[in-house]
């Protein structure tokens, strides 16, 4: 007697099936809905009782297996000439019987147009970056943490971000909003975004952007810069204006670096849109189950939001890479990122 192969599944032996599998991991990373009130959900609509540890056990899983593929991930991206990143908390539950969660962070690194990864790190200091990037040297557009400071090769550039430099002066105008010189500010910095939007809607490449730049928006950054040395000549340097001036001439050289290199961004609100899910997740789920958890959460973080970022369905791709990926070779693994897959299917 002689039987085909078992075809290979995400839980090998295990009595749920690869969709029920990938739906819980969906729900909880994609829809922010928590193991618990998934349980509650199946019991109440199909009458099963599942525990919260055997979902838990689905989704790390899960996690686990994609780890290889985010590896090839963060492979690619350190090949890319530009990368913008950002940080966030994320609590982790501790089992040292103190009874409190301790802030760790993920950080994220990603290419615009391109596919964004996930660290996971137990604190926000400098080891972090410096060890997913270690010897890159291409151009990095981060805020003005000083984590990012002195990391990467010898030639990496740092630009810094428009949107962080213009979130001071409206900070400002919320505390004092008859202050004309925070609006002015403003005002100033609209018209720089203002250029690029012009350059999307006329679907001009980095190159042309960058010309109407120097055309267009130079002029207004160097007005920028003065009334920023202006203001501080005026007003406390405690004040929210002065400290909105005060970053922004902190930052200038990394500011100014946008009319320099024609691929980067006016800021780098794509990488903080992608924490979003991330900060809506924390207010459902809490924290993460355990340290080992950690790297398997960031994982599938990654792998969802590179998806949403190429367009790719989550669903799809976790049910067509999941099942027997323990068993592909490493060179095949490779070939199964987000990207990759989305361009093998298109």
């Amino acid at each position: 007697v002689s039987m085909p192969a078992c075809q290979p599944r995400i839980v090998e032996k295990g009595l749920a099936s690869d969709r029920v599998v990938v739906e819980a991991v969906i729900a909880k990373y994609c829809d922010h809905l928590p193991l618990y009130r998934q349980a509650a959900i199946l019991e109440r609509e199909a009458g099963l009782e599942i525990g919260r540890a055997t979902l838990d056990g689905w989704v790390m899983r899960v996690g686990e297996l994609l780890q290889p593929v985010v590896t090839a991930m963060r492979q690619d991206l350190l090949k890319a000439s530009y990368l913008q990143a950002d940080e966030t908390i994320v609590p982790v539950q501790m089992h040292d019987k103190r009874g409190a969660d301790h802030q760790a962070y993920l950080w994220q690194y990603g290419k615009p147009g391109g596919e964004t990864v996930f660290d996971f790190c137990m604190s926000r200091a400098r080891e972090g970056p410096q060890k997913f990037l270690g010897q890159w040297e291409g151009i990095l557009q981060t805020d003005g943490y000083q984590a990012y400071e002195n990391i990467g090769g010898p030639k990496l550039v740092h630009v810094g971000c428009w949107a962080h430099a213009r979130r001071k002066f409206v900070d400002a105008v919320k505390v004092h909003p008859e202050d004309g010189a925070a609006i002015q500010m403003v005002l100033r910095m609209d018209a720089l975004f203002l250029v690029d939007r012009h350059a999307r809607q006329r679907q001009l490449s980095v190159e042309e952007r960058l010309a109407l730049r120097r055309e267009h928006a130079e002029t207004w950054a160097e007005e920028i810069r003065q009334e920023c040395q202006a203001l501080l000549k005026t007003v406390l340097p405690q004040s929210a204006v002065g400290k909105a001036a005060a970053y922004t001439l902190n930052m200038w050289p990394k500011l100014r670096r946008c009319f320099d290199y024609a691929e980067v961004e006016l800021s780098n609100n794509l990488v903080e849109n992608s924490m979003r899910g991330v900060a809506l997740g924390r207010k459902n789920w809490l924290h993460v189950g355990s340290v080992k958890s950690g790297p398997k959460v960031a994982a599938i973080l990654s792998i969802i939001e590179s998806c949403r970022r190429l367009g790719v369905p989550a669903k799809d791709y976790l049910l067509a890479v999941l099942p027997g990926l323990d068993h592909r070779m490493v060179s095949d693994v490779a070939q199964i990122t987000p990207a990759r897959w989305s361009g093998a299917h298109n």
